[in-house]
């Protein structure tokens, strides 16, 4: 069983993953980690704001994802920071974000095929005010998050749009809840849809 936390930066993913791992050993987390591809990015000169460009970076994180994915098979149950779900959001939608109307289904039309078979079972998606969040992102002095009023900007209102309402997405609003808090119900979260999957 493969679940996955979604939500903006700064809401309290990360937080809620390593509530899991001390409270909740049975869960397997598996952490975006992103320093291999990006360092690729780096190394071919590749510029994400270029169409030709985009769909070899965009090749490079989906194919990341699928390779991820199958090594979160391996456990009886994992939980993605970040799953599948969000590269290819962020695939069809950061064009336009920068105004842009790229063909993307099209030029990545195998990756793309690919990558949805790699969808969780569920996702939970972590919500906030942006007044929370832009709190949340300057009590965080660990991450520079630099691409993170960006985010708010353009990306949070079409991740909204695109993940809220579907049938196999929950909601968890954290504004009042403390870290800890966020832990304890996320922690609650994952057991019910354990339990559901078992039964």
């Amino acid at each position: 069983m493969i679940l996955s936390l979604q939500g903006c930066m700064a809401v309290g993913k990360t937080t809620a993953v390593r509530y899991l791992q001390e409270h909740a050993p049975y869960i397997h987390v598996s952490y975006e980690i992103n320093t291999d591809v990006v360092e690729e990015i780096k190394r071919r000169g590749l510029d994400k704001n270029k169409f030709e460009d985009y769909v070899e970076i965009q090749k490079l994180w989906l194919n990341k994802e699928i390779i991820r994915w199958e090594k979160a098979k391996n456990y009886p149950c994992s939980i993605m920071d970040f799953g599948a779900e969000e590269i290819e959001f962020y695939t069809l939608n950061y064009p336009k974000t920068i105004g842009e109307d790229w063909d993307v289904e099209t030029a990545l039309k195998d990756e793309l095929q690919a990558v949805r078979n790699c969808m969780p079972q569920r996702i939970l998606f972590l919500d906030a005010s942006d007044e929370i969040l832009r709190q949340h992102k300057e009590n965080d002095e660990t991450r520079t998050r630099n691409f993170f009023e960006h985010h708010l900007k353009y990306f949070l209102p079409l991740k909204r749009e695109w993940f809220c309402g579907r049938e196999n997405v929950d909601v968890l609003r954290v504004d009042d809840l403390s870290r800890e808090e966020v832990g304890i119900k996320v922690k609650g979260w994952c057991d019910e849809w354990i339990e559901r999957y078992r039964g």
